[in-house]
C-alpha cells in the first residue's frame, strides 16, 4: 500500500515503520486517558467507543490516497483506541484465581493468532480487486479509485459484529458500575429469550397468564377477615464507591520493573514483525566475493509476493494459535510464569540474530525450512512471554481500582516501544540495502533483547492486586442496616446509601398468631431482607 503513494522501493520500510509507528504513538499519548476513563466510567463504554472509532478508521485508511493521509489516520486510530489495556483489565477482574490466569490471559495473544491468520490473508488476497478479479470488479469506479478498501470494508464488518455483540452480551466488570442499568444487555436478554423459547409455548404461556388475570384481581380476604396495620422496617445499603488512590500507589518497584521489559519485548517483537515482510518482499541477490564479506556484509531478501508472504503469515498465525492453545497454560502450571518469562526473554536475541543468515543459504528448500524453523521458535517465545509479562504485570498492582490505570501506563509504554521499533528498524533496513549490510536492523533488535532480558531477572511474582471481587458475589456485598441502629454518614468516605422497606403485615385480632408461612419466610430471608418483628 505504501508504495502505492508513489514511494520508491528502498523507501518503503522507513515510511511502512513511519505509519505504524505514528499508531503506536498516538495511542501511547491517550492510553493511560483512557485508563482512567475506564476506571471512573466503567470497562464496557470505553471499549465500545474504541471499537466503533477504529471501525471508521479503519474503512477510512482503507480510501487513503496518499501518505500523507494514511499517516494522520493512524494517527487518529491509535489515539481513539486504548482498548488493549482495558480489556486485560477486565480478564484480571473476572479471573482472580492465579492458578486459572495462564488459561485466561491466553485468550488475548490466541486472537491475535487467529487475526495474525485472516489479516495477512484478507490484505494480500482482496487487495486491488479490480486487478485481480476483473470480470466481478473490473468495471467498479470505486474499487479502481481506492484499490485497497475492499479488505478493509472486509474488517470493518467484523468489527461491526464485535461491537454488536459487546453491546448485547459484554457485562460490566468495574466493582462501582456493576449495578448500573444496562439497556444493551436488557435488550440482548430479550433476544436471547425470543431464540431460546419456542413460539407456540411462549403463546401458551400468555394465554395461562390471561387465565390467571381473573385470580389476581380477586380480593385476597374475605370481608370477615379483621383488618391488619403494617410496621415499616427500613433497610439502609451502603455501597461504598470507588475512590482515586494516588499514582505512588500505581507505580510500586514491581510495577516499574515489568513496566520496563514489558516495553523491550513490545518494542523489539513488534520491530521484527514489521521488518519481515519487508526482508521477504526484497529481490533476492547473487552473493560474490565482491559484494559479501562474512559475517557482517551481504545483502538480498527472499523476493516473494504479497500473496506468497500473506500465506507464511497466515501459516505463523496457525502455529501461534496451536502453541497458545495446546502448550503455554500446561508449561506454566509446571514451570511457573515466571520462569517461563525468563526463557522467552533469552530466546529473542538468537533469534534476531540468525533471521537474515537465511538468505545465504542457496538451496530454496533449505532457505524455507530455516526460516519457518526460525518463525515457528519465534512464535512460541512471543505467544507465551505476552500473556506472561501480562500476568506479572497484573499481579504486582496493589489494588484492583488502580489496574485500569496502570493497564493504561503499560499500553503508553508498550505504544512507545512499538512507535520507535518499527521506525528505528524501518531506517536501519534502508541504510542496511543501501551499504549492504541487511542484517544491521536485525543485529539491532537482538542488542535490544539483550537489554530488555535484563530486568526479569528483578521480578519477583505478587499474589495479585487487592479488593478483589467475584461478579457472582456483587449483590452479597452490601452490608444492611436496620433503622433503629444509629449509622455514622462518615465512617466510610464517598459511601452511597440506598433505601429498602420491607413491610410486615399484622393483625388487630389475632395479635398473637403469626400468619402462615410467616416464620420461615422470615427465617429465610433474614440475611437478604432484613427481620420481620411482632409487634
Amino acid at each position: 500500500m505504501i508504495s502505492s503513494f508513489g514511494v520508491e522501493r528502498k523507501e518503503v520500510a522507513k515510511w511502512a515503520g513511519v505509519t505504524s509507528s505514528v499508531f503506536s504513538l498516538a495511542q501511547s499519548l491517550t492510553a493511560v486517558a483512557w485508563g482512567r476513563a475506564s476506571d471512573r466510567l466503567g470497562r464496557k463504554p470505553v471499549i465500545m467507543t474504541g471499537l466503533l472509532c477504529t471501525m471508521i478508521c479503519f474503512l477510512v485508511w482503507g480510501m487513503s490516497t496518499s501518505l500523507p493521509m494514511a499517516i494522520a489516520v493512524r494517527a487518529i486510530q491509535g489515539a481513539s483506541n486504548g482498548n488493549v489495556g482495558i480489556i486485560r483489565t477486565m480478564v484480571a477482574e473476572m479471573v482472580t484465581e492465579r492458578e486459572l490466569q495462564p488459561k485466561a490471559f491466553s485468550v488475548m495473544p490466541l486472537v491475535w493468532s487467529i487475526g495474525s491468520v485472516f489479516g495477512p490473508a484478507f490484505g494480500g488476497l482482496f487487495a486491488k480487486p479490480a486487478d485481480q478479479w476483473p470480470g466481478v470488479f473490473g468495471n467498479s469506479t470505486f474499487f479502481k479509485a481506492y484499490p485497497f478498501a475492499f479488505p478493509n470494508m472486509i474488517g470493518a464488518v467484523f468489527f461491526l459484529v464485535s461491537l454488536t455483540t459487546g453491546i448485547l452480551f459484554l457485562n460490566e466488570t468495574l466493582q462501582s458500575k456493576r449495578h448500573s442499568r444496562d439497556w444493551g444487555l436488557v435488550l440482548g436478554d430479550r433476544i436471547k429469550e425470543a431464540f431460546r423459547e419456542h413460539p407456540h409455548r411462549r403463546a401458551q404461556r400468555l394465554r395461562r397468564y390471561s387465565f390467571q388475570d381473573s385470580e389476581v384481581s380477586a380480593p385476597l380476604l374475605s370481608a370477615d377477615v379483621p383488618s391488619k396495620t403494617a410496621r415499616v422496617t427500613v433497610v439502609e445499603t451502603k455501597t461504598q464507591k470507588s475512590q482515586s488512590l494516588p499514582m505512588s500507589a500505581v507505580f510500586t518497584r514491581q510495577s516499574v520493573i515489568n513496566l520496563v521489559s514489558y516495553t523491550f519485548l513490545a518494542l523489539h517483537s513488534v520491530a521484527y514483525d514489521q521488518v519481515l515482510p519487508v526482508f521477504l518482499n526484497y529481490p533476492p541477490l547473487e552473493h560474490t566475493p565482491e559484494n559479501t564479506s562474512l559475517p557482517f556484509v551481504f545483502s538480498g531478501g527472499f523476493g516473494l509476493t504479497h500473496a506468497r508472504i500473506g500465506t507464511i503469515f497466515a501459516g505463523y498465525g496457525v502455529v501461534s494459535g496451536l502453541i497458545q492453545f495446546l502448550l503455554f497454560p500446561p508449561l506454566c502450571t509446571r514451570f511457573g510464569v515466571l520462569n517461563c518469562f525468563k526463557a522467552c526473554v533469552v530466546t529473542f536475541p538468537f533469534v534476531y540474530i540468525v533471521t537474515p543468515y537465511t538468505v545465504l543459504i542457496e538451496d530454496t528448500t533449505t532457505r524455507y525450512a530455516a526460516l519457518c524453523a526460525i518463525l515457528v521458535v519465534k512464535s512460541f517465545a512471543v505467544i507465551v512471554g505476552f500473556p506472561c509479562t501480562t500476568i506479572l504485570l497484573t499481579n504486582s498492582a496493589s489494588s484492583l481500582s488502580i489496574l485500569g490505570t496502570l493497564n493504561g501506563f503499560a499500553t503508553t509504554f508498550s505504544a512507545l516501544g512499538r512507535a520507535s521499533g518499527p521506525a528505528m528498524s524501518g531506517v536501519a533496513f534502508t541504510w542496511g540495502v543501501k551499504h549492504g549490510v541487511i542484517g544491521l536492523p536485525w543485529w539491532i533488535l537482538a542488542f535490544l533483547a539483550i537489554l530488555g532480558a535484563v530486568p526479569s531477572w528483578m521480578i519477583v511474582e505478587g499474589d495479585g492486586p487487592s479488593g478483589a471481587a467475584s461478579p457472582s458475589d456483587s449483590e452479597d456485598e452490601d452490608t444492611e442496616v436496620d433503622d433503629e441502629i444509629a449509622v455514622d454518614d462518615d465512617d466510610v468516605l464517598g459511601n452511597s446509601r440506598a433505601t429498602t422497606i420491607v413491610v410486615a403485615e399484622q393483625s388487630h385480632a389475632q395479635e398473637n398468631a403469626p400468619l402462615v408461612g410467616s416464620v420461615k419466610n422470615s427465617q429465610a430471608n433474614d440475611s437478604n431482607y432484613g427481620t420481620l418483628r411482632s409487634v
